[in-house]
């Protein structure tokens, strides 16, 4: 068994067709093939069943893949280690970002990385907690900025900055839009907007509210929509009535009249601690420490306040 052996295997999998894995890694077919065939024998199982159009992995395939994948990233791992001990800080960074912080973080992270001019190439992927815990486990992904903390035994988080979040107000609710400010037990379930379940954010958002012990209570609503986008929720709430809660970051998108509906919440200061996480076993201190540097001067410099962090809500 060698490396090559592995990122063969790894390559087929991710186009699930011999040819096409071959020309990406720049051999020919019957080699990947016959460097393929040599692992299984090896091992002594089929890595991939090949009756099937497109190509699978079997079950025990799925296995000794992930495990592939862990193993070629922690070596390309070390040859990152040694650059950067003679100096050298370059390479790629997979990075995974969850939709309810990309929109507000990214324009600013890129720029801010683009004008350090450090040889880290950034490559970033949106989509969910699950999904993205997922790849981090397998090595699909180096890191990923979360919200955390997610108490994950294989996870270290690097808590970056902390985002309160605020209610965002219908004109329409009169009584609730004369207030400066609401209270908990003005969000009211049959008012409230949220994003749809793959997301933490809705998450804590249950937890701020305590809607959970408050469902028993709540009142019919003839029309029930769980957003896949917290601009989506700023919409509904625009030309609808009700109320949503949007983080703190996502304010200065509105518009001037968009912001005259904004609402602070009053006697507590619920926020999200905002973190960029990796596998435990990660070496890169470098890398993790320049992203870590970038992301922090890429929000207000009141979000890293570390006082914030005993009003965390967990997801």
């Amino acid at each position: 068994m060698n490396i090559q052996q592995l990122e063969y295997i790894i390559a087929v999998d991710n186009f699930r067709h011999f040819a096409k894995a071959a020309e990406a890694s720049f051999v020919t077919q019957p080699t990947l093939s016959m460097m393929t065939q040599k692992l299984e024998e090896e091992l002594g199982v089929k890595i991939f069943d090949r009756s099937q159009l497109p190509v699978q992995p079997t079950p025990i395939g799925v296995q000794i893949i992930n495990q592939a994948r862990v193993i070629v990233s922690q070596v390309k791992q070390i040859k990152e280690i040694i650059q950067e001990e003679k100096g050298i800080v370059k390479g790629g960074f997979k990075m995974g970002i969850i939709p309810t912080i990309a929109p507000y973080l990214l324009p600013r992270l890129m720029l801010r990385h683009e004008e350090n001019g450090y040889d880290i190439e950034l490559v970033i992927e949106e989509t969910t907690t699950a999904q993205i815990i997922d790849r981090l486990l397998t090595g699909s992904l180096d890191g990923a900025i979360l919200a955390t903390p997610l108490k994950h035994d294989k996870i270290k988080e690097h808590p970056i900055y902390y985002e309160k979040f605020y209610a965002y107000v219908s004109p329409r609710e009169t009584s609730l839009y004369a207030k400066k400010e609401l209270e908990e037990d003005d969000l009211n379930i049959s008012k409230l907007w949220l994003l749809e379940e793959v997301h933490c954010f809705r998450s804590q958002i249950l937890k701020l509210c305590n809607l959970r012990k408050r469902k028993g209570t709540m009142s019919h609503n003839l029309f029930t929509y769980e957003a896949g986008s917290i601009n989506t929720l700023v919409n509904i709430v625009d030309n609808n009535s009700g109320i949503t809660i949007i983080p703190e970051m996502a304010i200065e998108h509105l518009n001037d009249r968009q912001k005259q509906n904004v609402r602070p919440l009053k006697d507590i200061t619920p926020v999200r601690e905002i973190s960029l996480v990796t596998r435990k076993e990660f070496l890169r201190e470098r890398v993790l420490s320049i992203l870590i540097d970038e992301v922090k001067k890429s929000v207000p410099a009141s979000m890293s306040n570390p006082d914030l962090k005993k009003f965390v809500i967990d997801i």
